[in-house]
């Protein structure tokens, strides 16, 4: 089981980013797919999550209202448009499989794929 996050870059403040998550060995659509992302020094924090249909999303309240989290299960491909990004945004971002409950969303399995770094200048 693989799953592979790309597209980020560097990028100026106000500027915007997709990413991509691609899974190898894992159905994406049997399976609520979550953001993740860690800045230097930092925890690991949630950002944004899919509910496996598609039908459901969260967002942290860091990111609410400038990040758009779609998935694409024919392609096996979740996304995160990342609009009007922030210096604080500079992070590396991860996607892993998630669970969805009355308490929140969080990560599912005990693994991380490989991150893609996003660096936003002021």
């Amino acid at each position: 089981v693989q799953l592979q996050a790309s597209g980020g870059g560097l990028v100026q403040a106000g500027g915007s980013l997709r990413l991509s998550c691609v899974a190898s060995g894992l159905t994406l659509d049997y399976y609520a797919i979550g953001w993740f992302r860690q800045a230097p020094g930092k925890e690991r924090e949630g950002v944004s999550c899919i509910s496996a249909s598609g039908g459901s999303t969260y967002y942290s309240d860091s990111v609410k209202g400038r990040f758009t989290i779609s998935r694409d299960n024919a392609k096996n491909t979740v996304y995160l448009q990342m609009n009007s990004l922030k210096p604080e945004d500079t992070a590396v971002y991860y996607c892993a499989p998630a669970f969805i409950n009355e308490a929140g969303w969080g990560r599912l399995f005990n693994y991380w794929g490989q991150g893609t770094q996003v660096t936003v200048s002021s």
